[in-house]
């Protein structure tokens, strides 16, 4: 799903963007698979496969996005300065303690280096994953944030969920094409 709208966003926008895909090649049907796998996951694997995957581009200018999971690894990419822009949607602000593992940090840590790429997180009120006092040390790190204060958890990129905010959605991808520079 995440390689088709990189795709769109390529094609519309003409823009180069990697989407952060934590489990390549990996069968993980259920949204429990994918928890349970994210310990496993080693930071500077991840990392260096998405600098790779801009690289491969073979463009100058290339940015990120991710969502969930992705946009978690997203915040943490943007501390490597590889790419132009980085938006993250409703990206873990801190790593969830099920999930942690020793191959991985916190993504606020990312965001302290020198040379940070700009970064927008997209973020919902109710989502148990941005808390207000994280998303307060994501601005102190200089992150642009866009807070959607009725929207749960996943508001954005899937029409089909429930929790799907059509407006919120809307204003969100508007602003990440604003500030990816379309």
């Amino acid at each position: 799903m995440f390689h088709e709208m990189a795709q769109r966003i390529a094609d519309e926008h003409q823009l180069t963007v990697v989407a952060v895909e934590p489990f390549p090649g990996q069968e993980l049907p259920t949204l429990e698979d994918r928890f349970a796998a994210m310990g496993r996951l080693n930071d500077e694997a991840v990392l260096r496969g998405l600098a790779e995957g801009a690289d491969a581009t073979e463009q100058s200018r290339v940015s990120l996005i991710g969502f969930c999971m992705g946009g978690m690894y997203t915040l943490k990419a943007a501390g490597l300065g590889r790419f132009a822009r980085c938006v993250a949607f409703y990206g873990m602000i801190k790593v969830p303690a099920d999930w942690r593992g020793s191959g991985q940090g916190e993504p606020l840590e990312y965001l302290g280096r020198p040379g940070v790429s700009p970064t927008l997180a997209i973020v919902g009120g109710k989502d148990p994953y941005t808390p207000p006092d994280d998303v307060a040390e994501l601005e102190a790190r200089s992150v642009s944030v866009a807070r959607y204060p009725e929207a749960e958890h996943g508001f954005v990129h899937d029409p089909s969920r429930p929790i799907h905010r059509a407006d919120d959605a809307a204003d969100a991808w508007r602003r990440c094409f604003d500030f990816l520079g379309v």
